[in-house]
């Protein structure tokens, strides 16, 4: 009798960690982890868009903040299920390369150019961003960079190379930080950086440079969402990357990024884009 039982136990036992099994999985596939730029950070807009998410889908997101390069290096390597950067060069190679999937552009907000209030190098009366910066190599006034291969220091870089000019001296710091530290740093040693709007007005009450040079085409700052390639890795969450990608371009989502800032700043510190192509706006 206790051989049947136990015969007939067995089958029952199976069914039983099947269904804990699944029930397991499914938890595990609700967390998502999210490699993205520190200027989403620090601006406070993550921290309004992360939990409307996680309500509207009850997925939870882990937030993974550094520069763009090493956000898109994370999601390369598997170690994240979606990203949202803003460097369009370096996402469209990893695109190309197979790594990341189905770009889409989400929002957009500009880069400037901040410096001391007394303007030793006096650039706000050049008319563009690579003149600015040229005469900032040609007084060696102070400037700081990023230095962590993000996409604004992807763009430094692009304009240096532009203008013709390797920085190198002691007028020229590379921070190794993300945006809200470097800005700290320039205000702290009185130098010129550059910036994107949003973390600045983000930080404004703790910043005391001014904008010196803005509105240059070639300071437009496009962020996009991408979700990583299953191949990447074993535990790639790819149903919650498609979810978190498609919630970013949502009507919903983007009238949110669209009036997100204004109550606070007087004005929106990113302006939606989804469905636009880069053309559309002048890149």
């Amino acid at each position: 009798m206790r051989r049947q039982a136990s015969i007939f136990l067995l089958p029952v036992l199976l069914i039983g960690l099947m269904v804990v099994g699944k029930a397991m999985a499914a938890e595990s596939n609700k967390n998502l982890i999210l490699s993205t730029t520190t200027s989403t950070q620090d601006s406070g807009l993550l921290d309004v868009l992360v939990p409307m998410f996680e309500k509207q889908t009850g997925y939870s997101v882990k937030t993974v903040s550094v520069g763009t390069g090493q956000a898109l290096a994370l999601a390369a390597k598997g170690d994240a299920d979606v990203a949202l950067v803003h460097a369009p060069s370096l996402e469209k190679q990893y695109v190309a390369d197979g790594k990341l999937l189905n770009r889409r552009l989400v929002m957009y907000n500009d880069f400037v150019i901040v410096g001391p209030k007394e303007d030793p190098a006096k650039i706000k009366s050049a008319k563009t961003a690579l003149a600015a910066l040229k005469q900032i190599e040609q007084t060696q006034f102070r400037f700081v960079s990023r230095g962590d291969n993000s996409g604004t220091h992807s763009l430094e870089k692009a304009l240096w190379k532009e203008a013709g000019i390797t920085p190198k001296g002691d007028w020229y710091i590379e921070a190794g930080q993300g945006m809200g530290a470097t800005l700290g740093i320039a205000n702290e040693r009185n130098a010129y950086t550059i910036t994107d709007r949003g973390t600045l007005l983000a930080l404004g009450k703790r910043v005391n440079l001014p904008i010196l040079i803005e509105g240059d085409k070639a300071l437009l700052n496009i962020y996009s969402v991408m979700e990583v390639n299953p191949a990447n890795g074993p535990r790639i969450n790819a149903a919650g990357a498609k979810a978190f990608a498609d919630f970013m371009v949502a009507p919903q989502t983007q009238n949110v990024i669209k009036n997100f800032g204004v109550e606070k700043f007087g004005q929106s510190l990113f302006f939606p884009v989804a469905g636009k192509k880069e053309e559309e706006l002048g890149v």
